[in-house]
């Protein structure tokens, strides 16, 4: 990301935009104890979407705004940092085993072994341990909620983002910036 150009600029504000919207609006959420326990959205997808195509800090960048705008546009509950590290992950891991451990590679595959191993970490590990940790929500209720879930966005996650990547729209020369 050392040549940012406006265009991309532009892209990542718009995925920022549409984590929002996914997350914010257009998810169903869960309270358990007072606090959000449960979110069944796509709110991950563009933040994911930014790590695969821009690289991982890039990605990170869009899940931590996202979050943090999100919290100040409609919050659901009180702001919590560890929350905002967790939707960085959700975009830097991705990105980094593409870019780092495929180099670039964007086969089914690839992407099913990146994007799994960046929900495992955020979602399902880090997410149910910081709602223990914080709220006192019991850890294996929301570690199994967070495993079954993970096993249909993953999936679907992998499949929606190869179509974006085929896309034009989003046929974006890496090298020029």
């Amino acid at each position: 990301m050392e040549n940012i150009s406006n265009r991309r600029i532009v892209y990542m504000a718009f995925l920022i935009a549409l984590s929002i919207v996914l997350t914010r609006i257009l998810s169903l959420h869960i309270p358990i104890g007072g606090v959000e326990g449960i979110r069944i959205g796509f709110g991950g997808l563009p933040i994911i979407f930014t790590g695969v195509l821009f690289g991982p800090l890039a990605g990170g960048i869009v899940g931590a705004v996202a979050d943090i705008l999100g919290f100040f546009l409609s919050p659901m509950g009180p702001y919590m940092p560890h929350f905002t590290l967790t939707s960085f992950l959700t975009g830097f891991l991705p990105g980094a085993v593409v870019f780092y451990f495929f180099k670039g590679e964007t086969s089914y595959l690839s992407l099913m072994v990146a994007i799994a191993v960046g929900q495992l970490i955020s979602s399902v590990i880090l997410v149910p341990l910081f709602l223990n940790h914080l709220f006192g929500i019991p850890f294996l209720p929301l570690l199994i909620g967070k495993i079954k879930g993970q096993l249909f966005h993953v999936p679907v996650y992998v499949y929606l983002i190869r179509v974006l990547l085929k896309n034009v729209a989003f046929n974006i020369s890496l090298e020029t910036g």
